[in-house]
């Protein structure tokens, strides 16, 4: 099936009571065994280990990022942790982004390193970085593109290859593109981990998380096992609401992109911005990478440098109307927030970046709103 189908309809198992054409949300924590005191057919026997809300959603995630398996988290940051944990044990080195999701960057820095490992942080838009931060230690890359805030594009495919038959694995942070625009394992990598609380839940009312693997093998197996033991997973309503809310998902992402595009293009122009990083405009440094790797649909992801500092970037941002100053993104309303830049010629010391994360509104309202904000 083609991707929109797959979305509607992946997860969708048999009501054998009443015929439903949505899926039955299933409450009950435990199920009842056969009479010998065995897993009843299906297999089910307590909602920490699996939930028919869970498997579906499950396979629905496995099937639209081309992987084998998928386990649903109760957190993005509960799914980044159950590979680490998978994959690290004291004295490993991971390789992380110098631009990804602080959550990420803070787990790597402060929790792990006190279990003796050790970590570096590069800029991954020049592979050869992170071929230089190999070391005869390092167990696991986190990708992330594009990047948080600052939309780095780094190709995925070059990462993967640099790792080939060397027993590293690579994790791919696909929130921000989703597999509707970029499919990691497709590229090489061998875990995707999702935020599905952004645009898999895509109307900012669930929090949850989730971790595609490429194949089945030993570490999925941990993967499982760390999600059935841990704990960490999420409720069968919240299963229900993503499943349910992923079947939009191709509609929604492809309305944010089209807005994204045309306001990052006005931004790009206007004499009270001084820069604007998304990957669609051709003056963005990997525009060629971002191009064949996201198939020409950039997302509805922007940040932007507003000419000034922090009071200016404040009051562009508090006097949009329908851009809402909040945290989070991919929901079908629009949001804005303030940032830090990270970037080199920015120093972290800047404050005047802003990161817009595009709804579903129409263009004509959201371009007014940027447009009478910046007077």
């Amino acid at each position: 099936m083609k991707f929109k189908t797959s979305a509607v309809h992946a997860s969708h198992f048999e009501d054998l009571n009443a015929g439903s054409v949505v899926n039955p949300l299933y409450l009950s924590t435990t199920y009842e065994r056969d009479k010998e005191g065995n897993l009843a057919p299906r297999g089910y026997v307590y909602s920490r280990l699996d939930n028919p809300n869970r498997s579906g959603l499950e396979v629905k995630l496995a099937v639209l990022e081309k992987g084998a398996e998928a386990m649903a988290f109760s957190s993005g940051m509960a799914a980044a942790m159950a590979i680490c944990h998978t994959l690290l044990m004291p004295g490993a080195h991971v390789i992380i982004s110098d631009d990804c999701y602080h959550g990420v960057g803070h787990l790597v820095k402060t929790m792990y390193t006190r279990w003796g490992i050790t970590y570096s942080e590069v800029d991954m838009i020049n592979s050869q970085n992170v071929e230089q931060a190999i070391t005869a230690n390092t167990k696991l890359i986190m990708v992330e593109t594009p990047s948080n805030p600052l939309l780095k594009i780094i190709d995925i495919e070059a990462i993967c290859g640099l790792v080939k038959n060397k027993n590293i694995a690579v994790a791919c942070d696909n929130t921000w593109a989703t597999p509707y625009i970029i499919q990691p394992l497709t590229l090489g990598a061998d875990f995707v981990f999702h935020s599905s609380t952004k645009y898999f839940g895509g109307h900012s009312d669930v929090i949850g998380g989730c971790v595609i693997v490429k194949e089945k093998n030993d570490h999925s197996q941990k993967l499982r096992e760390y999600q059935m033991i841990g704990g960490a997973v999420p409720s069968p309503f919240d299963c229900w609401l993503l499943d349910r809310s992923i079947a939009t998902l191709p509609l929604r992402i492809t309305a944010q992109t089209e807005s994204a595009a045309v306001i990052a293009a006005y931004l790009n122009d206007h004499p009270k911005i001084d820069r604007v990083y998304y990957p669609g405009l051709t003056s963005h440094p990997n525009h060629k990478v971002a191009k064949r790797q996201m198939k020409e649909i950039y997302g509805g992801m922007l940040s932007v440098l507003v000419k000034g500092g922090k009071k200016e970037a404040m009051d562009f941002a508090n006097h949009l109307s329908i851009f809402k100053h909040a945290t989070s993104l991919g929901g079908v309303e629009s949001l804005i927030e303030h940032r830090k830049s990270v970037e080199g010629d920015h120093p972290k010391s800047a404050d005047n970046l802003l990161r817009l994360s595009v709804g579903i509104e129409h263009i004509d309202d959201l371009l007014n709103d940027i447009k009478k904000a910046l007077e």
